[in-house]
């Protein structure tokens, strides 16, 4: 299973996160693209760190809410939404492309993210914007979705426009008995010990969950996200590289 990373969160002299020291323990980066976070200079430099740690490459478009960090769902057609992403995701490979290198994924971000799992045609359209751009420029981009107990729907649809899907879970979030995320406004949504995240890795390998009332949970995963915001959180992520890379 693969570590993968929300990156390039800051904006000119704005700092989120720690990029560079996070970089060197995760296998997948998802790199925010300039709606909610990020601006050319800074794309490019989390560009260069992950090409210098053969990390892979991912765009991550959200709404453009620099103010809201794009987490407030904005109203969009469904054509802005499938044009929104297909424009993020143009900038960060060609950034990449100056570099000698490419994007292999999308990561929607935060509302968009949330979004796309509430409501299948928001859903189809991002997956026609990946299918658009695997067909004009060449490429098998692939589209990162979360990983829930039943995601039929969507696979079906990914494979009618023949757009792989990458299925996320969550190291230090709490799972419903529906193997949704619990909201972050209950108690108990967000774990911070070490050795709880820890476990819930080892288990999402095996490919099951233990919900937050303690039932087990059966979640078939390609990848795993963690957050790097701080000294504890690298730790924990280095971690976590050690236990999936033995």
């Amino acid at each position: 299973m693969k570590l993968n990373c929300d990156m390039g969160e800051s904006f000119g002299a704005w700092q989120m996160g720690n990029d560079q020291a996070v970089m060197p323990w995760i296998d997948m980066a998802n790199i925010a693209c300039g709606f909610h976070a990020s601006d050319p200079d800074i794309m490019a430099q989390t560009v260069a760190w992950a090409i210098s740690h053969h990390v892979e490459i991912g765009a991550h478009p959200g709404y453009d809410d620099k103010v809201g960090f794009g987490r407030r769902s904005v109203p969009h057609s469904l054509t802005s939404i499938a044009q929104l992403v297909a424009y993020q995701a143009g900038a960060l490979n060609a950034i990449c492309q100056l570099q000698g290198s490419r994007i292999s994924y999308i990561k929607p971000h935060g509302a968009l993210y949330n979004d796309m799992m509430a409501d299948e045609a928001i859903f189809e359209a991002i997956i026609k914007a990946v299918a658009g751009l695997n067909r004009n420029q060449q490429i098998d981009l692939k589209l990162m979705i979360l990983a829930k107990s039943d995601n039929a729907n969507y696979q079906e649809i990914a494979q009618y426009y023949k757009v792989q899907l990458l299925l996320e879970a969550f190291a230090d979030r709490a799972y419903s008995e529906a193997g949704l995320l619990v909201p972050r406004s209950q108690p108990g949504a967000v774990y911070y010990n070490t050795e709880r995240i820890k476990q819930q890795v080892v288990e999402l390998a095996q490919g099951r969950v233990t919900t937050i009332s303690g039932e087990t949970l059966f979640l078939k995963a390609d990848t795993v996200c963690v957050h790097g915001d701080n000294e504890q959180s690298i730790a924990t992520i280095a971690a976590l590289h050690k236990v999936l890379n033995p």
